[in-house]
């Protein structure tokens, strides 16, 4: 048997359907499991003992001409019929999965419906639900409900290789760092409006390297806006982090975490990678819901984001949100501006406290 799962979304995204792939090989051990992603997303997945094989979807074909796009894409779903699927799983919405799934020939679609070309409905054979109040996993783990299979487990999972280590070793060696003896913070989303007021992460800096006694490393991903970030933050600290903004790739940035003592940040892909690490995450939410996307504990099976705002946990990990009415409001920032006030008011007292259990529990 020859299964294909498909999720055309972000890194975060990408990640999170490891529990699905793990729980596919346990009921189906003789199958070959490949899957299909958006470029940039891949090294969540290179490495994984479950994936056989990783078609790699090139955004940047919808800038090309009308007919060299035509081509590129017939080229690419091609690409996936040519393996013939017996079953093939779209877990993202929109039309473009539940397209290259008609067009692979498989016999049985598993699909989250085309939210456009509702004609495109009629070729699933097994329909995925889209439930309120459920985290981004258990979506994925929908999948199971249709062919009538348990979930064995809900462990998020990510794999890097002996070189990635060393090349994290050598760097930890060149700065003194120690493993569980520095704080991981990664400050910055691709989406600012998920971030926190400059100077309050420039306070929660100087806390954890003051009082804490706890050096902090610095992660952002080598960009333009996240660079200036980091660089404004930076400037309002009166004490010195490491800064490796752009020194890694996502792979070691991953091998760099496992090796901190905490991880504080946004809601965003290297919270997920904290959280799949098994190291305490300290999550700061604004728009996004956490019931949803919150960092996920792989030592329990249930979702433990219950309510729809406001701090809650889940195992080792924390999220910190506003109770506000508005929260979550799933937009870019308050009527969309770019900056939400939820994240710009955070209270640093609580911050704190919370830094400093998390602290004293490991």
């Amino acid at each position: 048997m020859k299964i294909l799962v498909m999720k055309f979304r972000n890194i975060g995204d990408v990640l999170l359907t490891t529990p699905l792939l793990k729980n596919l090989q346990y009921h189906y051990p003789e199958a070959t499991i490949d899957f299909a992603l958006n470029k940039g997303t891949e090294e969540m997945l290179t490495g994984h003992p479950s994936v056989r094989k990783i078609h790699i979807y090139d955004r940047k074909i919808k800038k090309l001409p009308f007919f060299k796009r035509l081509k590129a894409e017939y080229d690419f779903a091609n690409s996936i019929r040519k393996e013939k699927y017996d079953i093939v799983i779209n877990t993202t919405e929109g039309d473009r999965g539940l397209q290259i799934a008609i067009f692979s020939g498989a016999k049985k679609i598993i699909s989250i419906p085309a939210e456009k070309n509702m004609v495109l409905n009629r070729f699933i054979t097994d329909e995925l639900l889209l439930v309120s109040m459920r985290h981004n996993i258990d979506d994925n783990l929908d999948v199971l409900r249709v062919l009538d299979k348990q979930t064995v487990e809900r462990k998020v999972e990510i794999f890097w290789d002996m070189e990635i280590n060393k090349n994290v070793q050598n760097l930890m060696a060149e700065y003194g760092l120690k493993k569980g003896a520095f704080i991981h913070l990664h400050p910055v989303s691709r989406w600012l409006f998920k971030c926190a007021d400059d100077k309050t992460v420039a306070k929660i800096i100087d806390f954890c390297q003051e009082e804490m006694q706890f050096p902090v490393v610095i992660t952002a991903a080598p960009i333009k806006e996240e660079r200036e970030k980091v660089k404004r933050i930076i400037s309002y600290c009166r004490t010195k982090p490491l800064d490796f903004t752009g020194k890694l790739t996502l792979k070691e940035t991953a091998a760099l975490n496992k090796q901190s003592r905490l991880y504080i940040g946004v809601d965003t892909a290297i919270m997920h990678i904290s959280a799949a690490n098994d190291v305490p995450t300290l999550a700061f939410f604004g728009p996004s819901a956490s019931y949803k996307w919150g960092p996920w504990d792989n030592s329990v099976m249930q979702n433990a984001y219950t309510r729809t705002n406001g701090n809650q946990c889940m195992g080792k990990h924390r999220v910190l949100q506003k109770n506000w009415e508005c929260v979550p409001c799933i937009s870019a920032g308050c009527d969309n501006c770019g900056i939400s006030d939820c994240l710009m008011e955070m209270d640093m007292d609580e911050i704190k406290m919370n830094i400093t259990q998390m602290l004293e529990e490991e």
